[in-house]
């Protein structure tokens, strides 16, 4: 007989009674067989007598999910299910984790895409936090446990472990629709004067679902999960330190919930990486209540952070993600009075159902004050997106200078020509910061190493000792702008341009302003917009320009054929088309290079074919 599979994909092995009273006959789990999902045979008999207390079983035959009656399941012993996980194999779930998860707080996970609108970018992202999660947990308990084994001098408890799966379990209960999106650009516009993270979020989250759930766990490990979450000490001053690093790592980054993310991200997008977090975890090992690493890995531990830097380069800060970014953000802005969603920010049963599909409540809403948010979303359903107009990378010598005080929306406006018909609302500036998720400092700096030598002392690697190829700085600041209104998109490249000339004038009065190589509205042989430069552009149409790199192609010599991977390498660019079917090519200043991804004209990176403009 065919087995059926539990709810989510899981196996699970439990004995039960039949509806009549009378239990299925069962089998002992004897091989990895059972552990698979394949069948196992019946035990002889007819009436197979109950399972001594402490074994585990498997019923010869599943029940059809909807023909399983709940009320009559018989569990003796401890519970747990297998789920095959495309990045980390088979994971076993615990009793303890599997009572969090069967919760709708939990299951609630299943409707927030991990990675926001970069889905609108990348199709192959549709990993949502809930597998995220489960990931995290899984690489949470696996490195604990590990430490645990292998030492035992740390006197590991039971509660340690159990707390740390569940804070692995839990950190991403507190998200809302579009994950960051939610907490970094919606609540910050619609609560400026109340500082609210997703981790906040998930504190409260935890609460509702212990106490929803009647989950039998005692307050002081609530606190402790809590704090594990937080990465911080705040409640429970008793446990150990290192703990408190697994899964937000406050003193260097390096934590389980990075090492999954990722690596599912990655792999979701389709780029190639080189992260090995099973042999990071199998590298370290606690000294003085700090998790080291073997002084083998130091390279492997800034190619990690390189790739943290590169992915959110790359993809989760690409142009037209962002642009859809902001589109949402307004979309939520306009609904926030009709629909009340900061309320729900403090209530974990209105934030309970409170998840990406608040944009199909959106469009479904006959309400009239929904107008404005619909029309917004009805733009990114027709693809009519926000523009990108032009950024600015900002010198070290000058980051006191380019602020937010002094660029912004009103001051590009004021620097507007005479016909253009700017408004405040029509631009969008923002300041990125990019870097090793240390900000300005170099992250590998806050971790400690040890030797196969002598496994009880730790030690710092200054970078000089690793390589001279080691950046110098650590986080990149950059200024760029978007347009609302496509047909503004000159307008508002040049007003920008302005006002930033006042920031870059020599002594003599001239500007010595970088030229605007990643906008497709600006020709930087003739420092002037494409229409009035006349001759190298001639009449291209500026509603959807055609970037530079698709124009030279790939068998330019400006080129290089092979696209740069995170870690590894991209694989080959698809082949472009013949150079006899090319417009004419661009000056030198105006190509890019690959190896950084430059994305350019509509803001299409030309590393996937798989990317949507």
């Amino acid at each position: 007989m065919n087995n059926h599979p539990s709810n989510d994909g899981h196996h699970q092995l439990d004995p039960t009674r039949h509806s009549s009273g009378q239990l299925f006959p069962t089998t002992p789990i004897l091989s990895q067989k059972g552990i698979s999902g394949m069948s196992l045979s019946p035990s002889p008999g007819a009436g197979a007598s109950l399972p001594s207390f402490g074994q585990r079983y498997r019923r010869s035959s599943f029940t059809p999910l909807f023909e399983r009656d709940e009320s009559a399941l018989y569990y003796e012993g401890p519970v747990e299910k297998y789920i095959n996980d495309p990045i980390h194999g088979h994971i076993l779930l615990d009793n303890d984790c599997l009572q969090f998860m069967d919760t709708p707080q939990f299951q609630r996970l299943r409707d927030l895409k991990q990675m926001g609108s970069a889905y609108y970018v990348f199709p192959g992202a549709t990993h949502n936090r809930f597998e995220h999660s489960i990931g995290t947990s899984h690489l949470a308990g696996e490195l604990v446990e590990r430490f645990r084994d292998t030492q035992p001098e740390l006197e590991i408890s039971s509660s340690d472990v159990k707390c740390v799966k569940l804070a692995g379990l839990c950190h991403d209960l507190g998200h809302g629709p579009f994950s960051h999106v939610f907490d970094n650009e919606f609540i910050p516009q619609a609560m400026p004067d109340i500082k609210w993270t997703h981790e906040q979020g998930s504190e409260m989250m935890l609460e509702y679902l212990v106490d929803d759930n009647n989950i039998d766990i005692d307050r002081e490990e609530v606190n402790f999960i809590k704090d594990l979450i937080m990465g911080e000490r705040r409640f429970n001053k008793e446990r150990h330190t290192f703990l408190f690093d697994i899964v937000a790592n406050k003193r260097n980054s390096l934590d389980v919930d990075k090492y999954d993310y990722l690596q599912r991200d990655c792999y979701n997008v389709g780029i190639t990486s080189s992260i090995d977090a099973s042999r990071l975890m199998r590298m370290s090992r606690v000294i003085d209540d700090q998790i080291c690493w073997h002084h083998k890995e130091v390279y492997n531990l800034y190619e990690l952070y390189h790739t943290r830097f590169s992915v959110f380069k790359r993809v989760y800060t690409h142009r037209v993600g962002k642009a859809i970014e902001y589109m949402f953000t307004d979309v939520l802005l306009s609904a926030n009075s009709v629909m009340k969603i900061t309320d729900a920010v403090f209530d974990p049963q209105e934030y309970l159902y409170l998840t990406d599909d608040i944009i199909r409540q959106i469009e479904r809403s006959r309400d009239p004050g929904l107008e404005e948010s619909k029309a917004i979303l009805k733009r990114i359903r027709t693809r009519n997106l926000y523009k990108f107009v032009d950024e600015l990378l900002i010198p070290r010598e000058k980051l006191g200078i380019l602020t937010k005080a002094n660029i912004n929306s009103l001051e590009i406006v004021s620097c507007q020509g005479s016909n253009d018909h700017l408004l405040p609302e029509d631009v969008i500036v923002e300041f990125l910061k990019n870097n090793y998720a240390m900000k300005d400092q170099n992250p590998v700096d806050g971790i400690k190493f040890f030797s196969k030598h002598n496994i009880t002392a730790s030690y710092h690697i200054p970078k000089e000792k690793v390589s001279s190829l080691i950046p110098s700085e650590f986080q990149e600041n950059i200024i760029r702008v978007f347009s609302r209104d496509a047909t503004k998109v000159r307008a508002v490249h040049e007003a920008f341009r302005r006002l930033m000339s006042k920031f870059y004038r020599t002594s003599d009065g001239s500007s010595n302003l970088p030229p605007s190589s990643t906008s497709p509205y600006y020709d930087t042989s003739l420092n002037t917009t494409p229409e009035r430069a006349g001759g190298l552009f001639g009449t291209m149409r500026l509603s959807r320009p055609t970037s530079p790199t698709r124009r030279l192609g790939l068998d330019s010599g400006s080129m290089p054929r092979e696209g740069l991977a995170i870690g590894v390498g991209l694989g080959r660019v698809p082949k472009r088309q013949r150079p006899s079917e090319r417009a004419p090519s661009l000056s030198a200043s105006q190509s890019t290079d690959l190896g950084h991804l430059t994305s350019l004209g509509d803001g299409v990176g030309d590393y996937a074919d798989t990317m949507e403009d």
